[in-house]
């Protein structure tokens, strides 16, 4: 997946939004006010492109050992964000899709009920 279409797929779940909490370069995507995705935009236009996704922390150890591109959240919490390099292109695009409706889920999942209510998740 390229950039535009990661976007668009982010876009496309229900109650997101694209924000700039941090800096200009750094695109967060939040569902009901909470983050699922990061995208370092600098780092996509220097040849390095990698998103930042929230993942199950038992997952995350597999996905770890299973892809090298995979690594401990970069600037997050290691045990429950992944920083996934696409430079190599080692992540089929199916699976990107995958993770991050993983990420999206874990977000809707933690949310209490009267926002799961109040965005239409119950």
């Amino acid at each position: 997946m390229n950039l535009q279409q990661i976007q668009e797929f982010c876009e496309s779940k229900k109650h997101v939004e694209a924000t700039f909490p941090f800096d200009q370069d750094t695109l967060v995507y939040k569902v009901a006010g909470k983050m699922f995705a990061l995208i370092p935009l600098e780092k996509w236009e220097s040849g390095n492109p990698f998103i930042n996704l929230k993942c199950d922390p038992d997952y995350a150890i597999e996905l770890r050992e299973t892809f090298k591109t995979i690594q401990a959240g970069y600037h997050m919490s290691k045990k429950h964000w992944n920083s996934i390099s696409l430079k190599d292109h080692d992540i089929p695009p199916k699976l990107l899709a995958e993770l991050i409706t993983h990420s999206y889920d874990l977000v809707v999942a933690g949310l209490t009920k009267k926002a799961k209510i109040e965005f239409g998740f119950l």
